[in-house]
């Protein structure tokens, strides 16, 4: 049975290899399926001594991992949706070792009220349920939002470089800071760290080497 579902999951017949180690079974799997091992999923199906000890075989199964993720995230979102109070369809992509989830459908604009608050949150569920990195998107709310912040982070960043003032801003998740931080270092003599313990925190932008104003 379980061998059986990890077959559903890639949507392939799983395919086993042979090495005198893990090691070299590990790499006969990425030559042939053509598959870094840090996008493998693999188990030990036998390990074998042979001739008194003196040499080994193991054998292994092995499938992509971002198949089975992609996979999870379907199931997850084909049991959600039928129960979840919007008309709502969605799209899975996947690209550079991410699971990408484009919504779309009659409701779609309610996923973005109070700037994406519900999108966000189906994103970090899908995360809780993923091993691979999972971002959501809707009518391009993404790039929309990292521009306004890019424009926003720089333009206080260019303030701080003109008055020399730490500039503390408000509460941003991980997604938020990492686009901050990003925008600001772009602008000379100016860096940023992040402050605060847990999920939400914010962001310090100050000069470079000084402690700036308060």
């Amino acid at each position: 049975m379980e061998n059986q579902e990890k077959n559903d999951q890639s949507g392939d017949r799983l395919q086993e290899f042979k090495g005198k180690n893990l090691e070299e079974a590990i790499g006969h799997a990425e030559h042939i399926l053509k598959i870094p091992r840090s996008e493998l999923n693999y188990e030990i199906v036998t390990e074998k001594t042979k001739l008194f000890g003196l040499s080994k075989e193991i054998v292994i199964r092995a499938w992509a991992k971002i198949e089975a993720e992609e996979n999870a995230v379907s199931n997850f979102l084909e049991k959600l949706l039928p129960v979840f109070p919007l008309e709502i369809s969605y799209q899975i992509k996947k690209k550079n070792g991410f699971v990408f989830v484009i919504f779309d459908g009659e409701d779609k604009q309610l996923l973005l009220w109070k700037d994406g608050a519900l999108l966000l949150a189906l994103q970090h569920v899908l995360n809780k349920i993923s091993s691979q990195k999972v971002q959501v998107d809707c009518e391009f709310f993404r790039k929309r939002k990292e521009k306004r912040l890019r424009d926003y982070a720089q333009q206080v960043a260019r303030q701080v470089y003109e008055t020399g003032r730490n500039e503390i801003l408000d509460l941003m998740n991980p997604y938020e800071r990492r686009i901050v931080h990003i925008a600001v270092n772009q602008v000379p003599g100016i860096t940023s760290e992040s402050l605060g313990d847990g999920f939400l925190k914010r962001v310090k932008i100050f000069p470079v080497g000084k402690t700036g104003k308060s």
